[in-house]
């Protein structure tokens, strides 16, 4: 789904914009804008790719806010849209992909349309080029926990070489006292047998990982290994690098967002059931809500609500037990007048609780679902009895 924003200072050309780029199944209005004054305060805080923008405005010229654009994000794909010729050249100076004159059809819209996919299939397929050129590591943390390389998982030559492993990564660049790792993994083992197993497992393990191309990643020093891993990609670091960048620059990466959604397989190392992960997987799942959280508010700022449905539902999915989902739920459905889907959700929730925990919703949660029956039941009085 390509991201699209638009700005435009008259009310009829912007609507008119927006229904024909809704028209396309590949594209997504997800903000409109009729000042660049809105635009410089707003725009920060969302992801998109593509920027329609009228040239004359009041204020700021769609050309200097293409410019401010572009000093935000350098691959935002800018389309300029005017009702005069004169400023095709200083639009291409800028490098926009397309010149509109108004009134724009839907068929010269199209010819738009398919220059920008075109310009997003060369980008992702020179992306994967380069990825192609130089396989690395994929470290799977959420559900099992996988390890791979080219595409192919890696198959550890003991279970304990896997373990070791994980236990390293989630310490990755620290160093990880010997004794440490003796009483995390080998704690039912004679002290002497445990330090041969160690070794003896280490070793297996900078075999396998040298296999890879990944020589001399494990060093031991001070009664001390630290695992040294440059060149990888694991989904829990893509995740903290999302929330990371979200509270420095207000923005939310979309499409690294919903990536790291549709390839989750489940809880933190949810088949590594050792003390050790305890921790981490609680930092972890708390983490992946927070996406989620963040998800949620960016799709309700945007009116998106078909992505806000999905995403709330997936997050039933992850906390079955969240009353704060299960209200939001009910709050989404009403607002798009499905009172009944929103009754079925408290009663499904109600039934859960009571069956799996012995407890009963909160009233907060409770007292929302009363003002939506009683709102549904008036309504179907009023139909049945006009």
């Amino acid at each position: 789904m390509i991201r699209v924003i638009i700005v435009d200072d008259e009310p009829l050309a912007l609507v008119s914009m927006k229904k024909h780029l809704n028209e396309f199944d590949n594209i997504e209005v997800i903000r409109t804008f009729t000042t660049a004054k809105d635009v410089l305060k707003e725009g920060p805080t969302l992801d998109f790719q593509v920027a329609f923008l009228d040239v004359e405005m009041p204020g700021m010229s769609g050309l200097e806010v293409a410019q401010l654009l572009k000093t935000w994000d350098k691959n935002i794909c800018i389309i300029f849209v005017t009702a005069y010729r004169d400023y095709a050249v200083q639009a291409f100076d800028v490098q926009s992909l397309d010149y509109l004159l108004k009134p724009v059809s839907k068929s010269r819209l199209e010819i738009t349309i398919n220059r920008i996919q075109k310009l997003f299939q060369k980008n992702l397929s020179s992306e994967k080029t380069r990825t192609h050129q130089k396989p690395m590591l994929q470290i799977r943390c959420f559900g099992e926990f996988v390890v791979s390389f080219d595409e192919k998982v890696i198959h550890w030559r003991t279970i304990k070489s896997k373990e070791l492993f994980a236990f390293l990564f989630l310490q990755l660049h620290m160093p990880v006292p010997r004794d440490n790792i003796l009483d995390s993994l080998w704690s039912d083992t004679d002290v002497k047998k445990a330090r041969v197993q160690l070794h003896t497992t280490v070793s297996y393990l900078r075999t396998t990982l040298s296999s890879y191309g990944y020589t001399d990643v494990i060093e031991y020093a001070n009664g001390c290994y630290i695992l040294k891993l440059n060149d990888f990609q694991c989904d829990a670091f893509d995740l903290e690098d999302i929330l990371n960048t979200k509270a420095e620059t207000g923005r939310l990466n979309i499409e690294k967002a919903e990536e790291l959604i549709q390839n989750y397989h489940g809880e933190f190392m949810a088949t590594m059931d050792y003390a050790w992960t305890t921790s981490k997987a609680n930092l972890m799942n708390k983490q992946f809500s927070q996406l989620l959280d963040e998800l949620i508010l960016y799709y309700s700022k945007n009116q998106n609500l078909k992505n806000r449905e999905r995403s709330l539902l997936f997050a039933l999915e992850f906390n079955p037990y969240s009353d704060k989902i299960v209200q939001q739920l009910i709050q989404h459905y009403t607002e798009i007048g499905n009172r009944a889907e929103a009754i079925k959700i408290y009663h499904s929730f109600n039934s859960l609780l009571l069956t799996e925990l012995n407890v009963s919703p909160s009233q907060e949660t409770t007292e929302l679902f009363q003002n939506v029956l009683h709102a549904h039941e008036k309504e179907h009085e009023t139909s049945v009895y006009p």
